[in-house]
């Protein structure tokens, strides 16, 4: 059966918007093909030029995820987490009622589980809030996501729920400093996706496919992603 594959990343650009205790990316040409001329490479009747490209980034910017090392000093790095834990069923919650700096709590999952048709057993769950269409590029994507509660964190781990992905660049709210989620996956031995986009295209979709494979940085505290859908 054909499927349909929806990219989910955010496109990385130079000094596009960040967490707020984060820098935001360096993308910059390294040589281009005008340059390269001089190389003289090939054959005279057939030069080669090329284009290379600088990238200086944190590996928690644009579309990424979070490894076990992030926020627990013993936890393991990403290039140790097994693979198939990036990839796997999914389900698309819709939570496009939540407002600005809104809380998705464990009563908000009930209710998306039972509209989504899907009983979450060991999903990656994905909360489409339409934060990034509300507000990207505009600053404000940094400052108004909703978070996800702490409740609702355990809600997905006693469902065998690995992962779970977020529009924005924290499943914390910006206005505090408690990053009470990010310590309860800490606790709980989970972790999840930031900054998704195009998740309003996965709403009513019921159970698909999701891929969201790390970079394999030694020692990596996380590492962006190319997260897409087969739906």
């Amino acid at each position: 059966m054909n499927k349909t594959v929806i990219d989910l990343s955010l496109t990385v650009e130079d000094n596009m918007p960040a967490h707020k205790l984060f820098q935001s990316p360096f993308y910059l040409k390294h040589l281009n093909h005008e340059d390269t001329k001089s190389l003289e490479l090939g054959v005279p009747e057939d030069r080669m030029t090329f284009q290379t490209n600088f990238i200086g980034m944190l590996d928690h910017v644009g579309t990424h995820v979070d490894a076990f090392r992030h926020v627990n000093p013993d936890g393991t790095p990403v290039d140790e987490m097994p693979l198939d834990i990036f990839m796997g069923k999914a389900v698309c919650f819709d939570m496009r009622h939540i407002p600005d700096l809104g809380d998705i709590d464990a009563a908000e999952m009930d209710k998306a589980e039972k509209e989504a048709g899907v009983k979450v057993d060991g999903h990656i769950v994905l909360l489409c809030t339409g934060h990034h269409e509300r507000h990207y590029p505009n600053l404000d994507v940094c400052w108004k996501h909703p978070g996800l509660t702490v409740d609702a964190t355990h809600w997905l781990a006693d469902r065998g729920s690995k992962m779970h992905g977020v529009e924005g660049p924290s499943t914390d709210k910006p206005t505090d400093n408690i990053f009470a989620q990010h310590r309860a996956c800490r606790d709980l031995g989970i972790s999840h996706y930031e900054w998704l986009v195009n998740l309003e295209k996965l709403v009513g979709k019921g159970e698909f496919e999701f891929f969201g494979v790390p970079i394999k940085f030694k020692g990596g505290s996380g590492s962006p992603v190319r997260a897409f859908a087969l739906v």
